[in-house]
């Protein structure tokens, strides 16, 4: 018995992964391990998880096993829209600070994924999966915690079957998106101001949804005039936002913005997105280019274009007026606009759709196509052996040095 299966044997605990990366941001996919959650909804599974699992959440998340800024995707074989037939598998996300509703380059990531596996046990419906011949492509129906997404992957045949095509941009379309608020004045009380807001007392931004709720802000109104987001100054900015995503919060305005009408556990502020509509690489067959930087859950860095925000951004702009169905937009984070690659790619492709419930105030709102690229990158084995209580659940420096 190698050290490997001895370790394994010992353990209680074994959490298996296979981790990837979608412009540079990982996704660590949890495919076996993670303890029977027994809700009979994905969103009481989420619940379960974050009340009673969430040590494991971090284990897996944190150091020693990960880092500030990982992010994972734990796959739910049963869920009420399995079972119903409309989905082929469920996924929770997850990152430093907890458990998300939506993340678009964890889908990207898990479309390839759950196309290339060939376990049962880890995918049921894996046969379901049916080739499209004309375009080479197969769809995967995803119940994430926001609703039903639909992804397609490119293949390529095999001799006993297909697998995904790495040359051929991954794409989703996710759950009905909508501007929540636009142009609002949040005025910054005088503890919270940064240098680069000068005398400035307010800022202006907007909210929208595209599976999580994002706070849009331009960098300039942040006062980052000289820079932008074509030079970041990370050490300037991230302490700046992690002060103003903890005001917008509770700010009433935000909080209003923010309430879901179908659900109230999809309703808070999920990031602060910074954007800069001059900076960023335009591909073939886009008809502009911009640019974001991402902060999310405990002010994580994202360090892809965020597909979730560009599901928002796109039903931003077609609610201010500046974008039309059909219209082909890329977003760029600071990582593909470094490598002059890894771009994610925007387009509404029906309108005229609306989001109700009784949670809060009805919505009109967008459907949106995402398209990117997402890698392999290795697979893990976890185990906890008896008295590691350094790594029993995780941890961050900051959380051991505060």
């Amino acid at each position: 018995m190698d050290i490997f299966q001895s370790l394994e044997s010992t353990s209680g605990e074994v959490v298996k992964c296979i981790d990837m990366h979608t412009t540079g941001e990982p996704t660590r996919i949890v495919y076996a391990g993670f303890p029977a959650l027994t809700g009979q909804t994905l969103l009481s599974q989420r619940d379960q998880a974050r009340d009673e699992y969430d040590h494991i959440r971090q284990r897996i998340m944190l150091e020693p096993r990960g880092h500030y800024d990982m992010y994972g995707a734990i796959l739910r074989q049963s869920t009420e829209l399995v079972e119903s037939g409309h989905a082929h598998i469920g996924v929770l996300f997850t990152h430093n600070g907890g458990f998300s509703t939506m993340c678009g380059h964890a889908t990207i990531a898990l479309g390839r994924f759950l196309v290339d596996t060939r376990d049962v046990a880890v995918f049921p419906k894996r046969n379901e999966l049916v080739l499209d011949a004309a375009s080479q492509t197969v769809a995967v129906n995803l119940h994430a915690p926001c609703g039903l997404v639909h992804v397609t992957v490119p293949v390529t045949r095999t001799g006993d079957g297909f697998k995904s095509d790495p040359s051929r941009q991954v794409s989703f379309i996710s759950t009905p998106a909508y501007a929540a608020a636009t142009n609002l004045t949040i005025h910054i009380p005088p503890e919270l101001r940064w240098a680069e807001l000068g005398t400035r007392e307010c800022i202006t931004l907007d909210v929208s949804y595209g599976g999580a709720f994002y706070a849009l802000v331009n960098v300039r109104e942040l006062g980052f005039q000289n820079t932008g987001l074509g030079k970041v100054d990370l050490d300037g900015m991230s302490p700046v936002i992690a002060k103003l995503k903890e005001h917008l919060e509770t700010h009433p305005d935000i909080v209003a913005a923010c309430q879901h009408p179908e659900d109230k556990r999809l309703s808070f502020l999920y990031s602060v997105m910074v954007v800069d509509p001059d900076v960023g690489i335009r591909p073939e067959g886009v008809d502009g280019a911009e640019t974001g930087l991402c902060f999310f859950a405990d002010n994580e860095i994202d360090r892809s274009p965020t597909g979730s925000c560009v599901t928002a951004r796109m039903a931003l702009a077609y609610a201010k007026g500046e974008r039309a169905i059909g219209q082909r937009w890329a977003y760029h984070s600071v990582v593909s606009n470094h490598f002059q690659t890894g771009s994610f790619v925007g387009e509404i492709v029906k309108t005229g759709l609306r989001v109700e419930g009784e949670n809060g105030p009805g919505r009109d709102a967008v459907v949106v196509r995402v398209e990117g690229s997402a890698y392999y990158t290795g697979t893990s084995s976890f185990v906890i052996e008896e008295g590691d209580v350094t790594s029993h659940g995780g941890f961050t420096m900051k959380s051991v040095t505060q």
